[in-house]
């Protein structure tokens, strides 16, 4: 009788048996790692960060060349297909009639975080994005953040929501419907410049979170609003503005010397500085830097950033040498942000704008997956108790 190839190495080396699955192990007896650090949770094709030597790649590109020689239209589509076109473009979209209705009920002390979720959520229910995500879907809901963004401004302000205008790109459009006017052209590539480096970046809890809900099978709109929901956290999206409050308080560099060694003294954290994952220069501040100088409206403000940014890690080097801090994105996103005019209010919800692309990549690689994200949790209550009898 002939056995297998299998059946003989068992019998031959009992031990092999140990091949075969094992039976898994309980949560308790897991390695347990806070906040998933460390976890591979995802294998993807679309972002890849490597902090320890400061890169960023967006399908294999590095993110100051997307930056130099490309569009978030070209960016974006690169990162739902993977094809580098030079055709693709996005432009603004018309903003649905419901949505408008919703965004007028809202009170004008609505944070715009909240505003840009619930214009999501009602397009969602409007459209009906079925699962899987596509490609499609992603292009519309890309188009229309901005234009929703854009409106729910304009009526806190007591003014009428502007029409698209379909020769912009997304980012000259946004400015567009938030001002009235025709976008200043240097403005406009700034955005958009901020629009690329913010669309995608690993696993971040945003983008984690959307995946989770797509694997669920829910639709791209859930996703989403999960996402921007995460994105609110102070922790994850709201670095821009504090970085400007931050330059404010420190009001010039020959101030920024004392400033800074009297906030390390304290404890207090220096927005803009230090990142989770980058050991190195983040790629994305030195893209935007570059941005940022080529404003001529922001000499001054951009002077000051670079001085005090320079005054920052030479202090940090002297003070803490056996850590590795460097600028982070946040530093000069916030000079871009307030060099093209908008509120420190809308620096937030803009991010999400950016990361629309990134989100909706995501969601769409997660569905071809289609495989449920449900991690265990270790236990640590009370063991098994009997509920008291109480007498009556």
């Amino acid at each position: 009788m002939t056995t297998s190839n299998t059946e003989n190495a068992t019998s031959a080396k009992p031990e092999a048996a140990a091949a075969t699955p094992a039976e898994p192990k309980a949560p308790a007896d897991r390695p347990y790692s806070p906040g998933l650090t460390g976890v591979i949770a995802a294998e993807t094709a679309i972002g890849f960060v490597d902090g320890l030597n400061g890169q960023l790649l967006y399908r294999g590109y590095p993110i100051g060349q997307l930056v130099e020689k490309g569009t978030y239209g070209r960016v974006a589509e690169l990162l739902w297909t993977g094809e580098w076109r030079k055709s693709a473009r996005l432009v603004p979209a018309e903003v649905p009639e419901p949505v408008i209705c919703v965004l007028r009920e809202l009170p004008d002390h609505t944070h715009p975080m909240d505003a840009l979720r619930t214009a999501v959520s009602v397009w969602g229910a409007w459209r009906r994005p079925h699962w899987p995500p596509t490609v499609d879907q992603a292009r519309e809901i890309t188009a229309l953040a901005p234009s929703a963004l854009a409106a729910f401004h304009r009526l806190r302000n007591g003014l009428e929501p502007v029409a698209p205008n379909p020769k912009l790109s997304l980012a000259g459009g946004f400015l567009q419907q938030l001002t009235g006017k025709d976008p200043d052209p240097a403005a406009a590539r700034a955005l958009d410049a901020y629009f690329i480096v913010g669309a995608e970046h690993g696993l971040n809890a945003s983008t984690f979170t959307c995946r989770v809900i797509i694997s669920t099978r829910s639709d791209l709109a859930s996703a989403v609003c999960g996402a921007i929901g995460a994105l609110k956290g102070p922790l994850h999206g709201g670095a821009p503005a504090e970085v400007v409050s931050q330059l404010h308080e420190i009001g010039s560099p020959e101030r920024a010397e004392k400033w800074v060694r009297e906030a390390i003294a304290r404890g207090d954290k220096i927005m803009g500085f230090g990142h989770r994952v980058y050991r190195a220069y983040d790629p994305r501040a030195a893209a935007l830097r570059k941005v940022a100088e080529g404003m001529s409206d922001m000499a001054d403000w951009l002077d000051t950033a670079v001085k005090v940014e320079d005054v920052v890690l030479r202090i940090f080097g002297e003070l803490k040498p056996d850590h590795v801090i460097k600028t982070n994105v946040e530093y000069y996103a916030a000079a871009v942000l307030q060099g093209v005019g908008l509120p420190p209010d809308l620096f937030p919800p803009t991010f999400a704008l950016a990361r629309m692309a990134g989100w909706s990549a995501h969601a769409i690689e997660q569905a071809s997956a289609d495989k449920l994200i449900r991690p265990d949790a270790r236990y640590v209550g009370p063991p098994e108790t009997p509920v008291p009898t109480f007498q009556r």
